[in-house]
């Protein structure tokens, strides 16, 4: 039987990944974003819906299969918003910012079904010349089917805070309000 007292005397809180600060990209690092993501039908019809994308290629199966592609693709700005999306993780959680996202390119088609897996490729990075609390940093994101094709890629450049100006806690990690969950004072 464990005493309750000694158990609660192991609890603490302890820190979790907290992403990325400015000054923990180096150019050249390639981070390969964990979890690829399979696209759904409901993925692409949203997304046409949502953006009122009228291009039959996305929502019309009689039409698309008198394409060369012989059924539908997915909506390609889906596939931009998934990759960015799976960037996030290790780019930036902790971002102010995007700034642009530059030299898009659609390399292959997206097809229902297709699980999509991503990385970034960190470019460039700079200090910012107006605000001391954020670089800039340049990466390029790279997304491939399960084939291991490229099907996307595009810069991304988010201003990035540096960590003495986030200061995080385990009891306050990015994106947490303060005095909320488990606070040292609860242990």
């Amino acid at each position: 039987m464990t005493d309750t007292n000694d158990a609660d005397s192991n609890r603490r809180l302890a820190a979790g990944w907290q992403g990325r600060y400015y000054e923990d990209f180096q150019v050249g690092d390639i981070y390969k974003h964990p979890f690829g993501r399979t696209v759904t039908e409901t993925d692409n019809v949203w997304m046409t819906n949502l953006t009122m994308n009228l291009n039959p290629m996305h929502f019309n199966e009689a039409y698309a299969a008198e394409t060369e592609f012989g059924e539908r693709l997915v909506d390609g700005t889906f596939v931009i918003a998934l990759a960015v999306g799976m960037s996030v993780i290790d780019v930036s959680v902790n971002a102010t910012a995007n700034l642009g996202y530059d030299d898009i390119r659609h390399h292959a088609p997206v097809f229902h079904g297709d699980t999509i897996f991503a990385e970034s490729e960190v470019i460039e990075k700079r200090e910012s010349s107006s605000r001391d609390h954020v670089g800039i940093v340049t990466t390029e994101l790279r997304a491939y089917n399960q084939e291991g094709e490229l099907v996307l890629s595009l810069e991304r450049t988010p201003m990035v805070l540096k960590r003495e100006y986030a200061q995080p806690t385990a009891a306050q990690p990015p994106g947490w309000p303060e005095g909320i969950g488990t606070q040292p004072d609860d242990l």
